[in-house]
């Protein structure tokens, strides 16, 4: 979550934030998307959710309301308590299977109340457009918690798709899975010997989340449009991260398979962007970042390696030269397997897809023919001078070994930064509470 967010506000790798985790804090010091909108004329607001950690929860936004449910600072005590009777189910976790179903999460309390922020807010710029007092350009994020493990959704959400989706397409006892990254994964996370009725409950509450965050996306949209601020505006919606929910037997994210690693990426721009049209090359968050900003006519980020996507949404982009790569990278401490660390970075690169594992065996997939990654090409006698050509351009600028040593120094200080807060327990400035009661699970 953190990293990739991180990310998607500098346009820079998580390596170079050094922001590998859920508790590395971005320096301040790093220009941000809304630095830039900043210097472009505009005053930028974020409503909801951000997952910013350490003392500047604002990154160069002008203003924010609803700020998130967890912790300002890393390692902050007593955390997990705000989950109530859903305790546990928010991570890699097998209670999050088990305790699946029809109830309600806080955080689709949250997100109701950053959306109900969001409406004001854009109804309050409506009053002041139409008494001819503000007719500046705006910005305004929206971050949403949804959809996001507990598997939990409201009765009337759930029931849509209780007993009508279908079991997932991919389930574990149909593919040869032997790579010992995730069969320990699998172990670590009690997902060796998962039933259908938890399967199940969790991707009916998981599909009745979808519909719940697609409801409030449209509150919004609603309100744009009821106060006619859509005309000229340029609409993105996009997500840090999946949720594997169930295929090749798996939950939750942390591992590459597509249904984890891609996301959503909706662009509307009325009298800007033709709609109805999809794009099939191959973008990174870094490349939506580098796409705000040339939109808004904002200075590029310094040290970014996003590109712009216009020129392929515009007529004649068949010719525009474009590299089909993006990469993703996972370094962990925490949620790996057996609890120790994993170092995996990931490259698209046309229709090839590498997982470099440090210390483990490689996984490359041809997803052009083989859209399911069942067939595990890296140890194909005809793939070797692919796989170590994408190999060397994995690690010509990511260096596992420097990364590990780097994120242990971060851990020492994180652990002393721990005990200062449960020491002095520091001010919150920005902190929507969620209350253990906000969470629920019905009875069936």
């Amino acid at each position: 979550c953190v990293p990739s967010r991180m990310a998607m506000l500098t346009g820079r790798h998580p390596w170079q934030n050094e922001v590998w985790t859920n508790r590395h804090v971005l320096n301040s010091g790093i220009p941000t998307l809304a630095h830039s909108m900043g210097a472009a004329g505009y005053r930028p607001a974020l409503i909801g959710r951000m997952h910013s950690v350490g003392p500047d929860q604002l990154h160069g936004y002008c203003e924010r309301l609803v700020g998130d449910h967890s912790p300002n600072f890393p390692a902050f005590p007593n955390v997990g308590a705000i989950l109530g009777q859903l305790h546990g189910t928010a991570g890699p976790e097998r209670t999050s299977l088990r305790l699946a179903g029809a109830g309600q999460s806080g955080y689709q309390v949250h997100d109701e109340a950053v959306t109900a922020a969001a409406v004001d807010w854009l109804n309050r710029l409506g009053v002041q457009r139409r008494a001819g007092v503000d007719d500046a350009p705006f910005s305004l994020s929206v971050g949403f918690m949804l959809p996001h493990p507990p598997y939990v959704a409201r009765r009337a959400d759930y029931e849509r798709h209780a007993h009508s989706l279908p079991p997932p397409r991919k389930p574990r006892e149909y593919e040869q899975e032997t790579h010992p990254f995730l069969q320990r994964w699998r172990a670590t996370t009690g997902l060796t010997d998962t039933d259908a009725d938890e399967t199940r409950r969790a991707r009916a509450a998981y599909w009745g989340l979808v519909e719940c965050v697609d409801s409030m996306i449209g509150e919004i949209l609603h309100a744009l449009a009821a106060n006619d601020l859509e005309r000229d505006t340029l609409v993105v919606y996009t997500s840090d991260h999946g949720d594997m929910v169930g295929e090749h037997g798996l939950w939750w994210k942390h591992v590459f398979y597509e249904e984890s690693l891609r996301v959503p990426l909706i662009m509307a721009w009325p009298g800007r962007v033709a709609a109805g049209q999809r794009c099939e090359r191959v973008v990174s968050a870094l490349d939506v970042t580098a796409t705000m900003l040339d939109a808004l006519a904002a200075p590029a980020l310094p040290g970014s390696p996003g590109r712009s996507l216009l020129p392929l949404l515009s007529p004649g982009a068949g010719s525009v030269a474009w590299r089909d790569e993006a990469f993703s990278e996972y370094c962990a401490d925490q949620y790996a397997p057996d609890g120790g660390e994993s170092y995996v970075r990931m490259l698209r690169q046309d229709e090839w897809k590498l997982i470099y594992y440090h210390g483990l065996p490689p996984q490359l997939f041809n997803l052009a023919e083989d859209p399911d990654e069942l067939v595990d090409r890296a140890t194909d006698p005809g793939c070797q001078t692919l796989l170590g050509d994408m190999r060397a351009r994995v690690l010509r600028d990511w260096q596992p070994q420097r990364i590990q040593a780097r994120m242990a120094q971060l851990r020492a200080g994180r652990d002393l930064q721990a005990r200062w807060a449960g020491a002095t327990l520091p001010h919150e400035p920005i902190r929507w509470r969620m209350q253990p009661e906000m969470n629920r699970l019905d009875d069936d």
